[in-house]
C-alpha cells in the first residue's frame, strides 16, 4: 500500500474538487486488490523455483523464512532461483519508486504552484508528503541492506537480525507516531492527555 499512497495524495493536492468521484470505494478496492495480487503471483512464482530444490538441512538461521535463506540450504548451487530473487525484488522496489517519484513530482509542482497565492499550501503538502517519505526510506534502506547482507556469509548474524526486525517491526511501529505528530488535533490531544497523566500523579 505505500505505493498507492502517494497516489492518493496526489489526487488530494492536485484534484481535491474532483477526489470523492476519482477514489471511489471500487476504486479503493481495485487498488488493494491488485496489491495482493501482484504479491500473491511474485510468491507463487517463487515457490514453484523451491519446490524443485533438493534441501540438505531444515534449520533456517534467520529472524524469519526468506527467499535467500532457504536457498542458503539447497545442496547445489540455485542460479535461477537468485537471479528471479533479485529481479523480483528490482522490479517491485523499482515501481514503487517510479509511482512515489512521479506522484510526489506532481504534489510539488501542484504545490509551488498554488503556493504562489496561498503559502499554507506548501507547508501543508509538505506535512503529508514527508511522514510516509521518512517510512519508505527507513524501509528501503533496511531492505537493501538485507539483500545484500545475505549474500556474504561474513557478515555477523546479529547484523543481518537486526536489519530484519527493522523491516517487520519498525515502520509499522513508527507509521502511527510519525503520522499521529504531524495532525494537530491529535499532537494536542496527545499532549494534554500527558499533561493530565503528569498531573494526576503529583
Amino acid at each position: 500500500m505505500s505505493t498507492f499512497l502517494p497516489c492518493i495524495m496526489y489526487i488530494a493536492v492536485c484534484e481535491p474538487l474532483r477526489y470523492h468521484a476519482i477514489m471511489t470505494s471500487a476504486r479503493l478496492c481495485l487498488c488493494c486488490t491488485l496489491a495482493w495480487l501482484i504479491a500473491l503471483l511474485c510468491i507463487a512464482v517463487l515457490f514453484t523455483f523451491h519446490m524443485n530444490t533438493p534441501l540438505c538441512g531444515n534449520i533456517i538461521r534467520h529472524v524469519y523464512c526468506s527467499n535467500r535463506t532457504i536457498l542458503s540450504l539447497a545442496c547445489s548451487p540455485t542460479p535461477s532461483n537468485n537471479i528471479y530473487g533479485l529481479s523480483m525484488s528490482w522490479s517491485v522496489s523499482t515501481g514503487i519508486f517510479l509511482i512515489i517519484a512521479f506522484s510526489y513530482i506532481r504534489i510539488l509542482h501542484a504545490s509551488v504552484k498554488q503556493g504562489r497565492s496561498d503559502s499554507s499550501v506548501r507547508s501543508k503538502a509538505f506535512q503529508t508528503c514527508t511522514p510516509h517519505l521518512v517510512v519508505y526510506l527507513l524501509f528501503e534502506i533496511a531492505s537493501v541492506i538485507i539483500i545484500v547482507s545475505l549474500r556474504f556469509p561474513s557478515v555477523p548474524q546479529n547484523i543481518k537480525k537486526f536489519f530484519s526486525i527493522l523491516v517487520v517491526i519498525i515502520p509499522p511501529a513508527i507509521n502511527p507516531i510519525i503520522y499521529g505528530l504531524v495532525s494537530k488535533e491529535l499532537r494536542g490531544s496527545i499532549i494534554k492527555h500527558f499533561i493530565f497523566l503528569v498531573c494526576r500523579k503529583r
